[in-house]
């Protein structure tokens, strides 16, 4: 932990000269009938817990972030490779926090690699961004031909339960994914609190989410459809192979859930295994 963490543990939180940079490298390997986190590699504080193996052969992985908040001047990078046939699920312990700046910007790089008949599960708790975050944030997935990937994003913006809305501040969002060697995906999302109020942005809402399955058909794009239904602030599209799910919700928890729903849908076809929730999932 940091020596002047204490002072970034409440919604007052501003940021000083002292900044981590941290990076953290993983590697998956499949040997026999299980995939192995055969290299692990940090510099700062970043790091993993050991593999659980919930489901057998199936690799689950927790990241750690000890300072338990980002501030102004951090960069976290992570990456993590996915060899040939292997199969992962990364996700997180608790919520993100990214807080309160005094005009610097935190910046998050996720770089994920899945090789040929691999399968990675990107599915972090949410992150919060607290009011007057300055927050960077960028997802770069490079996919195999045959390569299967389910991930999410979820960000809540601002406090409800405290009574804090997001009225300044910002969070920026890149999304880059690329098959075989193409790009063909990509995006980026700016909000502040103009999109947090307006109409065409938010509305409001504290919580905002992207979810990604590859590779996808239009069964599964027709199953997701009937799950939403008439359910308003939920949609969901197909774009050569890849379905894309996005969702808007008061409540951070309620949104994953929807999210949880959708992975229940497609995880079987894609990942090849009913679904099996991380333990930590339910701490």
């Amino acid at each position: 932990m940091r020596p002047d963490f204490a002072e970034h543990s409440n919604s007052n939180c501003v940021a000083d000269a002292s900044a981590w940079e941290a990076e953290l490298k993983l590697g998956f390997t499949q040997r026999g009938d299980k995939t192995v986190l055969s290299k692990r590699e940090h510099r700062g504080p970043l790091t993993v817990q050991r593999p659980f193996y919930p489901e057998g052969g199936v690799c689950h992985v927790y990241l750690l972030h000890p300072p338990g908040g980002v501030v102004a001047g951090d960069r976290l990078t992570t990456e993590a490779c996915v060899e040939d046939n292997a199969q992962a699920l990364i996700t997180t312990p608790a919520a993100g926090k990214f807080y309160r700046s005094g005009g610097g910007e935190a910046q998050q790089t996720i770089n994920l690699t899945i090789a040929e008949n691999a399968s990675l599960e990107w599915l972090p708790q949410e992150t919060i961004v607290y009011q007057g975050a300055q927050l960077n944030s960028s997802m770069n997935i490079d996919l195999a031909d045959h390569a299967h990937f389910i991930g999410w994003e979820i960000l809540a913006l601002g406090r409800p339960a405290a009574d804090e809305g997001f009225e300044n501040g910002s969070a920026t969002l890149n999304w880059r994914i690329s098959r075989a060697g193409r790009l063909f995906y990509l995006e980026r999302l700016r909000l502040d609190a103009a999109a947090f109020q307006a109409r065409w942005g938010l509305f409001g809402h504290s919580a905002c989410g992207t979810m990604f399955v590859y590779p996808a058909t239009p069964l599964q794009l027709a199953a997701v459809q009937e799950l939403i239904g008439d359910e308003a602030n939920r949609g969901v599209t197909l774009i050569e192979g890849l379905l894309i799910c996005r969702s808007l919700d008061r409540r951070a928890d309620l949104l994953k859930g929807f999210f949880e729903r959708v992975w229940g849908l497609v995880r079987g076809d894609v990942v090849g295994k009913a679904v099996c929730a991380p333990r930590i999932w339910a701490t």
